[in-house]
């Protein structure tokens, strides 16, 4: 008979840097994801985002993580609703400008209000427009989990990818 190990109560420390952390995430291909929202004085908000995920189908959630650090934490935490666009890979100078500190993210940027009044930018493969539905606190980011009230897509529209910090299209097997 095995015997069973204590359970631990808290994790071990790391046995790696930040960079190397940092790195090792870096191979790990995902969409780039624009998330907008309006901020409290009806101010236009967004910031390019890798973190997206799918959470549940019966009801629809999505997720996505916003470092503490990142000037618009405020507006996505009291707001009750965002938007979250995967990028078509045509859209690379879209997701390096909302990825930028220190300027008009959209200034020529075509958006329309969404059906709750975040801004929705055109051309994107995908639109998911959700309620904030809660928000988790986790080491140094807030996790978001969005109910999806409303989602369109642009069937055959190739995404944006990003890779070992470098931007990708689909290339099919």
């Amino acid at each position: 008979m095995s015997q069973l190990l204590p359970r631990p109560v808290q994790a071990r420390a790391p046995a790696f840097s930040s960079r190397e952390f940092r790195a090792a995430l870096g191979m790990f291909a995902t969409g780039v994801t624009i998330v907008t929202a309006r901020g409290a004085g009806g101010e236009l908000v967004g910031l390019t985002a890798s973190s997206f995920n799918s959470v549940s189908l019966a009801p629809p959630l999505v997720l996505w993580s916003l470092a503490h650090a990142a000037s618009v934490l405020p507006a996505f935490m009291t707001g009750s609703h965002y938007a979250i666009h995967v990028l078509a890979a045509d859209q690379r100078d879209l997701a390096e400008r909302f990825a930028q500190r220190g300027v008009d993210r959209w200034a020529g940027v075509p958006h329309t209000p969404g059906v709750a009044g975040a801004p929705i930018i055109a051309g994107a493969a995908a639109v998911f427009e959700c309620f904030n539905r809660s928000q988790y606190a986790e080491g140094d980011h807030t996790i978001f989990v969005g109910e999806v009230e409303h989602c369109a897509h642009r069937p055959g529209t190739p995404p944006l990818l990003y890779h070992g910090g470098r931007f990708y299209t689909e290339h099919p097997l």
